[in-house]
């Protein structure tokens, strides 16, 4: 048995295919006795284009674990799903008690190949499959300045707290386009005090930037953080008490302010005024180590930047630029090579078996 995991022309991989074929229905259709060739070529599945992955090694626990279960939710797309598995992959990594990780994954649609994907890459991850209704957010949407960030599945963690089990009662939401490079725990383990959500907080930002003119010129709208000293937040990364964002109707909250957008014009990013209106200056503030963000640029051309000083537990590429996007493009940032180590993505090989 013989394997080549190179061949220098898909072109003349197809010709050579085709004449096998054509050889071997000749041979079936002319000879009464024949010696058959069998012929192993991996091909791409029809319709929906998936990444293959390499599996990941066996991560087991550690001491002094099995007390605490960490529930971690994210969204789940074709698109980025070379990112989830990155992410993934980095969380596992660094946890002291992995299998103590229960993963929640979001999606629009059930996809067979994804769901196998995950399972062959991480055989022994525990996770949970969530089907989010697209209809819920389609008359709510708002066009914003990147297409990205229209699509349903970005205001899925709006329903989060409605997706998942009653019994989870806390919840770490993360983006697709992170790795972790510290001990989930620590973030899990974060005092929420009082509070529905805890988030990095960065005072600094100009606040008035994310809302247009015709809201602050609004003598009722302009009055909404009157009482709060309101702060950016990146909704990518996110601890949530879960039973208090269920009775305070904060899915609700956020859902009205997206029927105001619609009106108005209040605001030109996706998902993230609308927590901002809701929550910003009454959240928990966490350490801006837990949300090294802003890798993939801005949202308009996703220029490199660089890291902010100071310790880093989470790098997240938030912005127009990906970093396995960038790293495939051969033109990638400096700090996309702190993304590399975790890609698991393998390139799509053919192989021959005879």
């Amino acid at each position: 048995m013989a394997f080549w995991s190179f061949f220098p022309s898909f072109h003349l991989l197809s010709l050579l295919f085709l004449s096998l074929i054509s050889n071997q229905i000749s041979l079936i259709t002319t000879a009464t006795t024949t010696t058959s060739v069998r012929i192993g070529v991996i091909l791409k599945p029809t319709g929906l284009h998936v990444p293959v992955f390499r599996e990941a090694p066996a991560f087991r626990n550690g001491r002094d674990c099995g007390a605490d279960r960490i529930h971690v939710a994210m969204t789940l797309d074709a698109n980025y799903l070379r990112g989830t598995m990155a992410a993934v992959l980095s969380i596992l990594q660094h946890s002291t008690c992995p299998e103590d990780v229960m993963f929640h994954f979001l999606c629009v649609r059930h996809e067979p190949v994804v769901f196998s994907s995950i399972k062959s890459t991480f055989p022994y991850l525990n996770f949970k499959l969530y089907k989010f209704d697209a209809h819920r957010v389609r008359g709510l949407i708002s066009k914003s300045i990147r297409q990205a960030l229209d699509q349903p599945l970005n205001y899925a963690r709006i329903y989060l707290a409605d997706l998942i089990p009653m019994d989870v009662k806390r919840v770490i939401y993360l983006d697709s386009d992170i790795v972790i490079v510290d001990g989930i725990a620590k973030l899990w383990q974060v005092d929420l005090g009082d509070k529905v959500l805890a988030a990095p907080e960065y005072c600094q930002a100009n606040f008035t930037t994310y809302f247009t003119e015709t809201f602050w010129n609004d003598p009722k709208l302009s009055q909404t953080f009157e009482g709060r000293k309101p702060c950016y937040f990146n909704t990518g990364v996110m601890v949530m008490d879960v039973e208090k964002w269920r009775q305070g109707n904060y899915t609700q909250q956020v859902e009205t302010w997206m029927v105001v957008q619609k009106q108005k014009r209040i605001y030109h990013l996706g998902s993230l005024p609308p927590f901002l209106l809701t929550l910003a200056g009454n959240i928990m503030p966490v350490d801006h180590r837990w949300n090294q963000h802003g890798l993939g640029g801005d949202n308009i051309e996703g220029k490199c930047r660089s890291l902010h000083p100071g310790p880093i537990s989470l790098l997240h590429w938030s912005g127009k630029g990906k970093p396995w996007l960038r790293l495939d493009s051969r033109k990638p940032c400096t700090v996309d090579h702190l993304w590399a180590p975790y890609d698991l993505y393998r390139s799509s090989r053919h192989s021959f078996e005879e």
